[in-house]
């Protein structure tokens, strides 16, 4: 639980830091430190994915897992609702409002790769890499959205604290039933998320990583079925 810990103390740092600027962060500091992260985001996404690749038994399975993803996640809408979602909390007619503060928050801290495969790799690994970047990225965040909605952004911590930590212990609890190729695939899977995150925060190419994220589920259905078949 270090990684996770550490993610929710940045969103702590960040909110008390982010408070303190009166007229919000100032936009040429707030876009080069994206860029510096976004720049270390792609670096993560690409060793992970590459770093795993000769370990894979099955080695197509991430492309299969990215369209299969893919095509859920268009068909779901999912990064359509998301942004529905922080539009709907982003407006306010009267100026900003803590709450809808706090909700766009939780969702931008909660919903995303690092923040679901992060949990997951540091209870099958003790790996807390993604963590560590995700906590990274979220005190960067939290810094912007408090010099916005105030000190009260703090709020979203324990809710991003018990996120990862259901992850962790649901993970922790049926570690017994992922095997090691489960593990890998899952691994190399992310870590393409993870990168096209990345492009999305250097503003390069817009990967949608929303509608991909039904890809991560895919290994977890299909290694054990090509296990069972003796593949």
């Amino acid at each position: 639980m270090t990684g996770t810990l550490f993610n929710t103390v940045m969103i702590i740092v960040g909110s008390a830091v982010g408070a303190l600027f009166k007229r919000g962060m100032n936009e040429t500091i707030a876009r080069d430190l994206m860029t510096g992260l976004g720049l270390a985001v792609v670096c993560l996404g690409l060793n992970t994915t590459i770093s795993h690749m000769g370990a894979s038994h099955y080695p197509v399975l991430f492309i299969a897992s990215l369209a299969i993803g893919a095509v859920i996640g268009s068909a779901l809408r999912l990064e359509d609702r998301f942004d529905h979602l922080l539009a709907r909390f982003d407006h306010e007619a009267g100026g900003p409002s803590l709450a809808q503060g706090l909700a766009t928050g939780i969702l931008l801290y909660c919903i995303g790769t690092l923040s679901i495969v992060g949990p997951m790799q540091a209870a099958l690994k003790g790996d807390q890499t993604f963590l560590f970047t995700n906590g990274m990225l979220d005190g960067i965040t939290a810094m912007v959205l408090a010099s916005t909605f105030g000190i009260g952004m703090i709020a979203a911590a324990p809710v991003l604290f018990c996120w990862q930590g259901a992850i962790f212990g649901v993970t922790l609890l049926a570690s017994d039933a992922i095997s090691s190729a489960m593990i890998t695939e899952l691994t190399i899977t992310g870590g393409a998320l993870i990168l096209a995150s990345g492009l999305g925060l250097l503003k390069i190419k817009d990967c949608h990583p929303m509608n991909l994220l039904p890809a991560l589920a895919v290994p977890l259905v299909v290694v054990p079925i090509l296990q069972a078949l003796g593949l």
